[in-house]
């Protein structure tokens, strides 16, 4: 399993202390202090990382985010992200990289060609026999289309963009899940009804999860929900699903600052339909999640454990679908924005994890779940 170092949660207590000294007294409540604040720390360690790398050091472009990473069936990985001046700028397409098993990365090239229209939000997807990237075009996530392309050979060459209809998006930011009876179901999202300069409390503004669903392998889809909070129209956006091994369907998604916490939801009908969303304890500055189901059955979610900023990245593990969670271990933190992971399981059985760093580059890590 994963090993996440404690912190103190106890001292011992002298029945004599009245007798000691003012200055031992002292000491003892400032131990007590400390170890109470490490417990409640995440905890930093690469215990279990194997690797840590950015995808490329150059890059003809000076922004990047919302990376994608997938294994094809020949154990290259791929993965890809938006990247240009800056997020919704005109000049923001979709780049990808390759890496053959035991090669290094490719230089990045560009898979989208719309000028002066920015690209978004790409997710890798494989599915058994070709690989799908999905992609959003737009000047702003109100205005999207979602589009496609597929590759056979690893990702190498890649067939002409398709576009899906409106309302239609694909997965909006995490990868889709293969049920066990061989549906796809697509986490997908709607934001709607503001703009930069739109009051925080307007009414009209709306978050919604929606989930894209397949039984023919993609030639066609049918849309289910919505998945909302409660009484918070601007509520929720960018869901992560698994399959439970009782055959439910559950999603973690992400939520705004003023819900501020991960939010869960289920379906017991193959994704047909969902609960309400339920607010968990984890808490989400309005950023991007992402979790995987590993082989052996546990979870294994990134995201940032943080109330508000994205300066830290942190892993945690669940080992009862979703129920509770372990302590957040740091991935990795600092000045800057560490933010939107995906995570995969390699055939391997490592653990593949990639993320935004700083807004400049893309961070791979490997790790090993059975540390």
């Amino acid at each position: 399993m994963f090993l996440i170092r404690q912190g103190c949660t106890s001292i011992g207590r002298n029945t004599s202390m009245k007798r000691k000294s003012f200055q031992i007294l002292v000491f003892a409540f400032f131990i007590i202090f400390l170890c109470s604040a490490i417990a409640q720390t995440p905890v930093v360690s690469d215990g279990f990382i194997r690797l840590r790398e950015f995808i490329y050091a150059e890059a003809p472009f000076p922004s990047a985010h919302a990376s994608t990473i997938a294994e094809t069936p020949s154990r290259t990985l791929l993965a890809a992200w938006f990247g240009g001046t800056a997020e919704g700028s005109g000049d923001v397409k979709i780049w990808l990289s390759r890496k053959p098993e035991g090669g290094t990365w490719s230089p990045p090239v560009p898979l989208t060609s719309t000028p002066g229209m920015p690209a978004w939000n790409p997710v890798i997807f494989q599915d058994g026999k070709k690989t799908w990237l999905f992609f959003k075009i737009g000047p702003s996530p109100r205005e999207w289309v979602g589009g496609y392309r597929t590759s056979g050979d690893d990702g190498l060459t890649w067939d002409l963009a398709k576009y899906l209809p409106a309302g239609l998006l694909g997965p909006v930011r995490t990868k889709p899940v293969i049920l066990s009876d061989g549906t796809w179901l697509c986490g997908t999202s709607v934001e709607a009804g503001y703009n930069a300069d739109t009051p925080a409390d307007a009414p009209y503004r709306s978050w919604a999860v929606w989930v894209d669903r397949s039984t023919d392998h993609g030639t066609t889809w049918t849309k289910h929900g919505p998945v909302t909070v409660p009484g918070e129209s601007f509520g929720v956006i960018q869901p992560a699903l698994w399959e439970t091994s009782s055959g439910e369907i559950r999603m973690l998604m992400r939520s705004t600052e003023r819900i501020g916490r991960i939010v869960l939801s289920s379906s017991k009908d193959g994704g047909r339909t969902w609960s309400a969303g339920e607010l968990t304890a984890l808490p989400n500055p309005n950023a991007g999640i992402d979790v995987v189901k590993l082989r052996d059955g546990r979870l294994v979610l990134i995201y940032n454990h943080l109330p508000r900023g994205r300066n830290a990245i942190h892993l945690a593990v669940s080992k009862n679908e979703g129920k509770t969670w372990s302590d957040p271990v740091v991935l990795e933190e600092g000045e800057g924005e560490y933010s939107y992971p995906a995570v995969i399981q390699s055939m391997d059985g490592l653990v593949h994890i990639t993320y935004t760093w700083k807004r400049t580059h893309i961070r791979h890590l490997v790790v090993d779940p059975s540390k």
